[in-house]
């Protein structure tokens, strides 16, 4: 069972740059749950979409697994023959403690453990990859050959779901959907201190894309189609079809 999130309300100093670290780590599950509306309605429709794109035979890839939580949700839904899961993540005690929550003996489709830089890892014979909110922390100069290397070793029908923090072109939809976003944190618990101290650590280390990003950058990287599926606020997932 994960503590609670009081990492910003115990810090007499500003903090520094958003770091996976093991605080994040022991809080992380209660942090994920206050900050990202609709966050757990995400992970039950990505099983869906899981059943219906994950293929016989194939690699489903959790690119920046955290705790493994969409792996899991991804586990529990599909029932292909052959499938093997891949859950990358380049935080040691992010992939650690995610060994110790996916249990191999659970009868479920096989997890292979990578710590290694997403823009690295190898992507073949996939038929679902998985980005969580992952994206927005890989460099922008990045992002592109990122999803081009995952189109390029994705199975013909296979598909790639995109979850991200994104940033409006009006400014005053972007001004109002993040004042809402800090309404629903305040809802949660978080104090104006809070909110405050964790949106200045991540100001550096998470950059956010316009929707019209979004689906260039896609198209360009060789996805043929892609949508909004889900929306709450101003988190969204996308769906790209190989």
């Amino acid at each position: 069972m994960s503590e609670k999130d009081n990492i910003y309300q115990q810090q007499a100093a500003q903090p520094g740059d958003f770091v996976f670290d093991d605080r994040v780590v022991r809080v992380f599950p209660d942090m994920i749950e206050r900050s990202v509306p609709a966050y757990g309605l995400g992970l039950r429709m990505l099983g869906l979409l899981a059943r219906r794109f994950v293929q016989p035979d194939s690699r489903v890839y959790d690119l920046g697994c955290s705790l493994g939580a969409a792996t899991q949700a991804m586990r529990q839904a599909v029932n292909q023959p052959g499938v093997r899961f891949v859950a990358v993540d380049n935080s040691p005690d992010m992939l650690a403690r995610c060994r110790q929550l996916l249990d191999p003996a659970d009868g479920l489709a096989p997890v292979e453990f990578v710590e290694q830089d997403i823009c690295t890892v190898p992507i073949a014979d996939a038929s679902l990859t998985v980005l969580n909110f992952t994206l927005q922390f890989v460099d922008p100069a990045q992002r592109l050959a990122l999803l081009r290397r995952v189109a390029e070793g994705t199975r013909p029908g296979g598909a790639l779901l995109v979850s991200e923090k994104i940033r409006f072109e009006d400014p005053f939809e972007q001004e109002l959907m993040t004042e809402v976003h800090h309404d629903f944190k305040r809802a949660r618990g978080y104090s104006d201190l809070e909110i405050a101290r964790k949106r200045s650590a991540l100001e550096r280390v998470l950059q956010p894309d316009t929707e019209t990003q979004h689906f260039e950058r896609l198209r360009e990287a060789g996805w043929s189609r892609s949508l909004r599926w889900l929306q709450a606020v101003n988190f969204v997932s996308y769906l790209a079809i190989r």
